[in-house]
């Protein structure tokens, strides 16, 4: 027998996911449920599936699990972060706007900039410190890498190793608008220095002093933004002395704000978040 479960499209920067409350809505395999919604053509379209429900840990107040496009289960996102807020803040769940997300890469805080009519304008979340070295992400010399090189498809690319919270590698470019993105990206991600996959990132210093960057993320491909992926991006031009430790970063989807504090070691990303429609979906019971 069916049954329906009720979702939400949510965008923040052009990165779209469909939402779930889990309080009220039961989704047995969220791994299929990802392949099989993601979908733009079968499905309702998305990067992927982010369930959301209640910490059972006193240091949280609310976790979030996503599900990548192909089913794989990711550890921390940005972009969903900031829309998760707005969901919980909007739906009226809670009330507060400082709130601790439980993700698989620990408790995340999220600071909430309200309009003047109560509704959720833009969303800070402290993505916490970077790592810079990690061999179980990494299998280079002390798993770390600034200005190194990775061979893909017959060619060497220069870039950074940064995790937040889940593993990436920034390329910095001369230009990035014309890049073959899906065939680089998909390539660098499967490179064998990255024994569980990386997100790739390829980025563009520009005269204004913004950050033009693309992305490549592992289980979802091309996408018009990602978080964590612009905050890896800031620390790496960063490390490399290319701009300052806060930053503007300009992805397909849109802006976002990146400082990387000198006092705590943080890294605090501000962006929006936006309600894209809402509805029904039937699966089996």
């Amino acid at each position: 027998m069916a049954k329906t479960v009720r979702f939400t499209k949510m965008q923040g920067a052009g990165n779209d996911y469909i939402y779930v409350d889990t309080l009220l809505n039961d989704v047995a395999d969220p791994a299929a449920a990802a392949v099989a919604w993601s979908s733009p053509h079968t499905g309702i379209g998305a990067d992927g599936l982010v369930l959301i429900g209640c910490s059972r840990v006193p240091e949280a107040d609310f976790t979030m699990r996503i599900f990548n496009a192909d089913g794989s289960e990711a550890l921390m996102c940005g972009n969903a972060s900031r829309c998760v807020g707005k969901y919980l803040y909007e739906k009226g769940i809670t009330d507060s706007t400082t709130i601790r997300l439980l993700t698989l890469s620990g408790v995340k805080t999220l600071r909430l900039h309200l309009r003047h009519d109560n509704t959720v304008e833009s969303v800070t979340v402290d993505m916490g410190a970077p790592v810079l070295a990690d061999a179980g992400l990494l299998s280079a010399p002390g798993g770390s890498m600034v200005n190194g090189s990775v061979a893909a498809g017959g060619r060497e690319f220069c870039g950074t190793f940064v995790s937040m919270g889940n593993p990436h590698f920034v390329v910095f470019a001369d230009s990035v608008d014309g890049l073959d993105l899906a065939r680089w990206g998909a390539l660098l991600e499967r490179s064998a220095l990255f024994p569980q996959r990386c997100n790739i990132e390829f980025a563009q210093v520009l005269a204004d002093g913004l950050i033009r960057a693309r992305v490549w993320e592992r289980g979802s491909g091309v996408t018009m933004a990602c978080g964590t992926g612009a905050c890896a991006t800031a620390v790496a031009a960063s490390l490399t002395g290319r701009a300052p430790r806060a930053s503007r970063i300009v992805m397909d989807g849109g802006e976002l704000g990146v400082d990387w504090a000198g006092d705590d070691g943080h890294v605090y990303l501000t962006g929006p978040a936006e309600f894209v429609f809402e509805g029904e979906v039937q699966v089996a019971g």
